[in-house]
C-alpha cells in the first residue's frame, strides 16, 4: 500500500483583485498541488520550502456574487468542514462602478493571542468584531474593499506564543533576539496574523488591499540614513531586510496586482516558472536585495499601486521603502515614483483615495516639530548627532519630516482638488489614535479635501502617549512651535492649512467610508467586548456637501 498525502490549506483563501469580470485568490498550501477556486485553477509555486498559488479568476459577470470554494487537487478544504459561515464569495463590479460603495480600513493589527496578559494589553481586535458584525446583516451590506495600512505583521514585537517558537529554533541570547530574522520565522508572524477564523473568513470575502509600515519589518525602518548606517553594521540586518521583502511580495504584494499586471510582471512569471517544479527563493532573494538598495536617487522596485472602483480611485504610496536617504537627498519616495504617482493621481472619478500608511497631515504640534527636526538634523557636530538622537527616539519620520515631498503631495493634491473631483482623502494609520482633519488652501478649491487617520485596529496606544497626542493638537503650544519653525530660513511656510474636526480617539477602531454619487461619509467604530466582541460607534462625519 502507498501512504497518499492529501494536500492541506494552511492559509488563506485570501479574496485580493477584484474588478468588473475576474478577481484573484491567494492561498497557501503545505505540498505542491493544483489549487482551484470556484471556476479557475492553478498550480502552486515553491520559495524556501513553502507552497503558494494565486489563482485568476476570469469570465465573471458584472455586478454579480459568485460563492467559491477551495479545492486541492480536487479534495475540498473550503469552507472548512463543519463551517457555520457564509460561503466565501466574489463579488464584481457593475460596468461603469456601482454609486454606492464601502470601503474599510485601519492599520496596526497584532495577532490574537491565548495569553491572558497579552489579550489585555492588545484589547479587543476591531477587524474581528466588524467580521462578527457581517454574520449578522445581508450580504449587500458587507464591504466592497478591505484597506489594511500597514503593520500586519510585527516583526519586533513578537507573541508569547512566537517566542517560544523561535526558542526551539535558536539561541534567543544572540542578536536579534526576540526578534524574527529570516525567511521561515516571517512566515510564523503571517500565519499567527491570517488565522483567526473570523479574520480568515472576512478575508476570504472582502477583497483586500495591503501595503507595509515600519513594524512589518522594523521599527523606525528607513527613518534616516544614519539609522540605515548603522543597522548596516549588525550581523544580521541584511538578511532580516531581504527576507522581510520577500515574504512581503509572497503574502501581500501580489494580490495588490491586477490580472493585467500579473501578465507583465517578469518576476511573478520566473517564480512561477521555477517554483513549479524546483524552488525560487534564490530569485526573490536577489530580487529583495535589489530592492532594498538605493541607486542613483532610485530604488529597484516600486510597491506603490493603482486600484479603481468605479468612480473611486485608491492610490497607494509605500512611504517606507522607496524612501531615498543617501547623498544628502531626504524624500519619501524617489522622483521617478513621485511622477508615477502623479500621473495615476489623474482621471475620471469623483473620489480620490490615497493610502498613505504614515499621515500627510499631523496634530500641528508634532508637525512643525518634525521640521524642526529635520533641519537640525543636518547641522555639523553634537547638534546635529543629538537632534538624529532625538528623531529615532520619538519617531520623527512622518511626511513633515520629509517636507520637500510632503509640499509635493501637497501641491498634487490641491491641483486635484482644483477640478471637478468631489473628495481627496488621504487614509493613514500608524500613531495609534484615530482622527480626521479639514484641509484648507490659500485659494479656494472645489473638493472636500481630507486627512483620515484609522490606528490601531488591534493594538493600543501606551497610556503615556495619549496626553502627548492631545498635547500635539492644542493650538498655544503649536503655535509655539509654528513660530520657532519660521525663524528658520532652511524652512518654507506651509503651503496647506488644516483643521481637527473629529478625535483624537483611541483603542481598536475601524473606519468606513461610503460614497454614494458624489458624497461621501465616514464613520468610525471602536471595538469592545470580550468573547463576542462588538463595535460602538465613535463618530459619522459627512465628507461633502450632501448638495454637492
Amino acid at each position: 500500500m502507498f501512504d497518499v498525502r492529501v494536500p492541506r490549506l494552511l492559509l488563506g483563501p485570501l479574496l485580493r483583485h477584484v474588478d468588473t469580470r475576474s478577481a484573484t485568490v491567494w492561498v497557501e498550501t503545505d505540498e505542491p498541488c493544483t489549487v482551484t477556486a470556484g471556476p479557475a485553477s492553478a498550480h502552486t509555486f515553491t520559495v524556501a520550502g513553502h507552497h503558494y498559488a494565486l489563482v485568476v479568476v476570469t469570465g465573471l459577470e458584472p455586478g454579480t456574487a459568485t460563492p467559491y470554494e477551495v479545492t486541492l487537487d480536487d479534495e475540498t478544504v473550503w469552507p472548512p468542514e463543519g463551517s457555520d459561515f457564509p460561503p466565501s464569495r466574489i463579488r464584481t463590479y457593475p460596468e461603469g462602478g456601482d454609486p454606492d460603495y464601502l470601503m474599510v480600513f485601519g492599520s496596526c493589527r497584532l495577532p490574537e493571542t491565548d495569553d491572558p496578559a497579552e489579550r489585555k494589553r492588545m484589547g479587543t481586535d476591531a477587524l474581528a468584531a466588524y467580521a462578527r458584525r457581517m454574520l449578522t446583516e445581508d450580504e449587500l451590506a458587507w464591504p466592497d474593499a478591505l484597506m489594511l495600512l500597514g503593520d500586519q505583521v510585527y516583526a519586533d514585537e513578537t507573541t508569547k506564543g512566537t517566542r517560544a517558537w523561535l526558542r526551539e529554533r535558536r539561541s534567543l541570547d544572540e542578536p536579534p533576539g526576540h526578534e524574527v530574522a529570516d525567511f521561515e520565522e516571517y512566515t510564523r508572524l503571517y500565519h499567527e496574523a491570517w488565522t483567526t477564523p473570523l479574520t480568515r473568513w472576512l478575508m476570504s470575502t472582502v477583497p483586500t488591499s495591503m501595503i507595509f509600515d515600519d513594524h512589518d519589518v522594523r521599527d523606525d525602518w528607513n527613518t534616516s540614513q544614519t539609522w540605515r548606517d548603522e543597522m548596516e553594521q549588525t550581523s544580521w540586518w541584511p538578511k532580516r531586510e531581504r527576507h522581510a521583502l520577500a515574504t512581503y511580495w509572497i503574502y501581500q504584494q501580489l494580490g495588490n496586482l491586477s490580472p493585467s499586471d500579473l501578465d507583465t510582471d517578469d518576476l511573478y512569471k520566473a517564480v512561477l516558472e521555477k517554483g513549479r517544479d524546483g524552488d525560487a527563493a534564490d530569485l526573490l532573494d536577489d530580487f529583495a536585495e535589489k530592492a532594498r538598495k538605493e541607486v542613483n536617487g532610485r530604488k529597484g522596485t516600486r510597491w506603490s499601486y493603482r486600484r479603481d472602483f468605479g468612480n473611486v480611485r485608491l492610490l497607494v504610496i509605500d512611504t517606507r521603502s522607496g524612501r531615498i536617504l543617501s547623498g544628502g537627498a531626504r524624500s519619501m519616495v524617489s522622483d521617478s515614483e513621485f511622477e508615477w504617482i502623479e500621473e495615476n493621481a489623474t482621471g475620471d472619478f469623483d473620489h480620490l483615495l490615497i493610502g498613505s500608511s504614515l499621515p500627510w497631515l499631523m496634530p500641528h504640534a508634532i508637525s512643525h516639530l518634525q521640521s524642526i527636526n529635520e533641519v537640525a538634523c543636518r547641522r555639523p557636530g553634537w547638534r546635529g548627532r543629538l537632534a538624529e538622537k532625538l528623531r529615532q527616539a520619538a519617531d520623527l519620520e512622518h511626511w513633515p519630516s520629509f517636507r520637500a515631498s510632503s509640499d509635493r503631495l501637497s501641491r498634487l493634491v490641491r491641483r486635484i482638488a482644483e477640478t471637478e473631483t468631489s473628495t481627496v482623502c488621504v487614509l493613514s494609520g500608524d500613531v495609534h489614535h484615530v482622527y480626521a482633519a479639514r484641509v484648507r488652501f490659500p485659494q479656494a478649491v472645489k473638493a472636500a479635501v481630507w486627512q483620515l487617520v484609522c490606528s490601531p485596529v488591534h493594538n493600543q496606544a501606551p497610556a503615556v502617549m495619549r496626553p502627548l497626542f492631545r498635547l500635539g493638537w492644542w493650538r498655544p503650544f503649536a503655535a509655539v512651535l509654528r513660530w520657532w519653525m519660521l525663524r528658520s530660513p532652511d524652512i518654507e511656510p506651509l503651503p496647506v492649512a488644516w483643521d481637527k474636526v473629529a478625535g483624537p480617539y483611541f483603542g481598536n477602531a475601524v473606519a468606513t467610508l461610503r460614497t454614494s454619487g458624489r458624497t461621501a461619509e465616514l464613520v468610525v467604530e471602536r471595538a469592545e467586548g470580550g468573547g463576542e466582541p462588538v463595535l460602538v460607534p465613535l463618530v459619522t462625519l459627512p465628507l461633502t456637501d450632501r448638495a454637492g
